[in-house]
């Protein structure tokens, strides 16, 4: 997976903006951060439930981790090179959930619903 990867998974969520954050390439959800590229060009900064970040770093420990930097944020690192898409999608999906307006995350997910 690479950052354009992301952006791809990104930008097919309603309201998500392509940006920069730290001078570094973002993405927000109504001016809301989502997630961004670490200076390093293959680490993704992003966030996450912090009550789900635990269980996320054990069942994925070979692809996200921590630094100091993120230990009391509601984040997690994701190493890009050896991430599956599934997991990044699903990243991305959620962090979206959790930082956009709940009548948009609602009304999206209601209209996946009718489509299948």
């Amino acid at each position: 997976m690479t950052w354009d990867d992301v952006v791809v998974i990104g930008v097919a969520l309603p309201a998500v903006e392509v940006g920069t954050a730290y001078g570094t390439p973002a993405m927000r959800v109504n001016g809301k951060f989502m997630c961004r590229l670490r200076e390093d060009g293959e680490t993704l900064a992003i966030r996450c439930d912090p009550e789900e970040r635990p269980l996320l770093l054990e069942a994925h420990h070979d692809v996200l981790f921590l630094t100091l930097h993120y230990d009391n944020s509601p984040m997690v690192l994701v190493a890009l090179p050896r991430a599956e898409a599934g997991l990044v999608r699903e990243l991305v999906e959620d962090a979206w959930a959790e930082r956009a307006p709940r009548k948009l995350v609602e009304a999206y997910r209601a209209a996946g619903d009718e489509s299948r």
